[in-house]
Formats: structure tokens, sequence, C-alpha cells
């Protein structure tokens, strides 16, 4: 990639840093529940703040590195939007109340940021001085792509429940019910944990888990470690008040994970492609690089990314609104009277998950 100013770079993280320390102080100060209207806003905002980086990458690096600026924040963008699949369930299984809900969210995208990271730069480490490392990546893909084509969500209904959890739980006093956004408080003059600090571990997990799947995603668009962190910060910002602006909706995308699986074995298939490129490896065509193998152009890459997510996101909302109708029908025919339109054709799990983590109460 062209050398950009340094200029440029201090003070692209100067600017997300202070967007974000700002985001984080407005959760803190100020713990509810935002307005579609707010959600809306801030989402819009974000979207448009990554929308003028990518035009700055245009302008200073050239079409080939802001398109794969463009491809990676779409591809990152959109399994941040996968995962809040998993937030919302572990909002309802914890009972976490709607109003602080926000704070657990920010704390989340900190320890996200923080593992991607880490993640990024042993990343870039390894592609510098391994080319082999991309038939790994590639093949990590497509394990991926296929686990996610056939993951039938009984996994993510069973997120917090894992050994760790559980060991804190019987290791650490906890109290039966939060505290406002307090991971201490007190019960019975003694100093005990609240659920919280169990929801921030959990929400801590499954950012590792999202940060192993995604790094290698993106470095299969780029191996700019610059591009790669700018990506996943513009993903990960605004993620917290999409999670409240989509709501309901996000279960009506019921073709969003076929949808990511097909772009997960595409970037799969263009890693493995590119690793036989720069074969280096003595056991594979006499450690010679393999001519023939393609390089799939950031043009075509960022042409099927977003190809892709728009047919899943339509053919989603048709798929939905049809079987909403056939219900609502339904309803009409067996004489029951209930409103069965209002109800999305998406897995019940994911439905009354989202529905407890609206209304639901912690014990007290």
């Amino acid at each position: 990639m062209p050398a950009l100013p340094v200029a440029f770079e201090v003070g692209t993280f100067i600017v997300l840093g202070l967007v974000l320390l700002f985001d984080l102080l407005l959760v803190v100060k100020r713990p509810h529940e935002p307005s579609m209207k707010e959600a809306g806003l801030w989402v819009a905002f974000y979207v448009g703040l990554a929308l003028v980086f990518a035009a700055l990458m245009f302008v200073f690096t050239g079409p080939e590195y802001g398109g794969q600026f463009v491809a990676g924040w779409i591809t990152e963008y959109s399994l941040s939007i996968d995962n809040l699949f998993v937030f919302i369930i572990i909002m309802a299984r914890f009972s976490v109340p709607r109003k602080y809900q926000q704070e657990v969210l920010m704390v989340g995208i900190i320890i996200a940021l923080v593992l991607r990271g880490i993640f990024i730069a042993l990343g870039a480490a390894v592609i510098e001085n391994f080319s082999w490392i991309f038939f790994i990546f590639g093949a990590f893909l497509l394990y991926t792509a296929y686990k996610q084509a056939t993951d039938s969500g009984e996994d993510e209904e069973e997120a917090g429940d894992n050994k760790l959890i559980a060991k804190l739980r019987t290791v650490l006093p906890m109290s039966d019910s939060y505290d406002g956004n307090k991971i201490r408080t007190v019960v019975d003059g003694k100093k005990v944990f609240t659920p919280m600090l169990i929801v921030f571990v959990t929400i801590g997990l499954t950012d590792l888990l999202f940060a192993v799947d995604s790094i290698p995603a993106i470095f299969g668009l780029t191996q700019s470690a610059f591009i790669v962190f700018t990506a996943n910060i513009f993903a990960l910002m605004g993620l917290r008040q999409l999670y409240f602006l989509l709501g309901g909706l996000m279960t009506r995308l019921i073709y969003l994970k076929h949808a990511l699986s097909v772009i997960l074995a595409f970037i799969g298939i263009k890693l493995i492609l590119h690793a036989m490129h720069v074969n280096e490896l003595p056991f594979i065509n006499g450690g010679e690089h393999i001519e023939w193998a393609p390089e799939i152009p950031t043009f075509v890459s960022l042409a099927v990314i977003v190809a892709t997510i728009v047919v899943a996101v339509i053919a989603s909302l048709i798929r939905s609104d049809a079987t909403g109708q056939d219900k609502a029908e339904d309803g009409l025919t067996d004489g029951s009277g209930d409103d069965a339109s209002s109800t999305p054709a998406v897995d019940p799990g994911l439905v009354e998950a989202a529905d407890e983590a609206d209304v639901k109460e912690p014990r007290r």
C-alpha cells in the first residue's frame, strides 16, 4: 500500500479514539434505552463517518486500497450484525435490564477492539514472514463457512452455558439480582459480585470467538494492518445503537447466516488461490509459485460481497412477509382471531429471546 501521510494515520486514530471515548462517557453518564430516532441518527453518523474515511482512502491510496477498505468494512459489519443475534440471547439469558444493555454492549465493543487489535498484530507479523499461513486461513474460513451454513442455532441458544461461567458462579460470592450497572454490591453487610460480572465475561468470551472468525476473513481481502484495524473499528462503532435500532427486525434476516457462509467460503477460496500464487512450500510445485492460480481482484471481491448481502436481505424480507401473510390467513380461517401477521417467520427461540430481553425483569 502506498505510504500514507503520518498525520493522516495518527489523525485517524485520534479522531476514532475521541469518538469512542465520547460514546463510552455518554453511556456511563446517562444509561438509558435509546429511542428509534436516537439510535437511527447514531447509526447514520457512524456509517457516514466510515464512508467519508473510505473516500479519503480512495484519494490518498487510490481505488485498489480504497476498495479493500470498503470490502473489509462491509464484511466485518455484516459479521457484526450476525453477532447481534447472540447478544440478544445473552441479554435475555441473564435478564439484563433494558436501560443497562447499552453499557454491556459498550464494554463488549471495547473488549472486541482490544482482542482484535492483538489478533491483527499477530496476523500481520505471521503473514509478513510465512506466506503459507494463507493456506491455513483459507481452510479455516471454508470450515467456518460450512459450520455457518449448517448451524441450527443450538450453540447460540446455549450462549453463556459453559464451564467457565459455571465455575465463576460456584467460586465467587454472587447476588441473585442486579444493582444498577455495578459489578459489586453489598448484601447483608458482605461485598458480593452481581450477575453483571458474568454478563461481561460472557460477552468477552463471545468477542474472542468472533475475532477468531473475522480476522482471517478480512486478511483475505487485504494484507494492510492499517486497513484491517480501521475496518474493524468502523464495523464495531455504532453496533450498540444498531442493536436497539434493529431490535426484532434482526430476526427477520433469516438468510443472513447463509449469505455470510457464502462470503466466508468465497474469501477462503480467494486465500487458497493467493497462497498457491505465492507458494513457497517445497512439497507443493517444488516450492515454486503456481502461476496459473488467479489473483481475484478487489473490485470482484467487493461486488460478490455486496451482491450476496443484498440478495440475502431482500430474500429474507420477502420470505418473512410471505410467511407472515400465510399465518395471517391461517389465523382468519381457523377462527383463532390472533394477529398472526405480527409474528415473523423466524426461529422461535430467537423471537422468545428478543422478547425476554425487552420485558424480563431481574430477580430481587
